[in-house]
């Protein structure tokens, strides 16, 4: 009877260490800012933007100081990051499309290219936290 007693108090004692030990994160929930700048019709672009949870916001310039919003989906790859995204713009811009891939250089830096289809062909620079 002293056994059974002895044996369910080290099963319990386990349970509770296994319960209480911290476990490691798996994810992080930190953005990934960037700047970008860029040309369209012989026009400077440029552009802030942010990405959490594969999904990312871009406050961005355009010709004819056209100002927008673009919501961008990431798709989440070893080491590119293709993404596609639909925004608004002023000045009778409108709809905007765009879509660019980001790539890792390094532990805390990427570079990115991308197409809008109002702010045109741009480069990017981000930081990873």
């Amino acid at each position: 009877m002293k056994t059974a007693t002895i044996l369910r108090n080290i099963m319990a004692s386990v349970g509770f260490l296994v319960l209480l030990t911290p476990q490691n994160a798996h994810a992080q929930l930190v953005p990934q800012p960037w700047v970008s700048v860029g040309s369209k019709d012989d026009d400077v672009t440029y552009s802030v933007g942010a990405r959490a949870l594969n999904w990312g916001a871009e406050l961005g310039i355009g010709p004819d100081s056209a100002t927008g919003v673009d919501v961008l989906k990431f798709i989440s790859l070893p080491v590119v990051s293709p993404y596609v995204g639909l925004g608004y713009y002023s000045e009778d811009k409108g709809l905007a499309v765009s879509g660019g891939v980001q790539v890792g250089a390094g532990d805390n830096l990427f570079l990115g290219a991308g197409y809008n289809s109002v702010r045109g062909i741009n480069g990017q620079l981000g930081v990873r936290f």
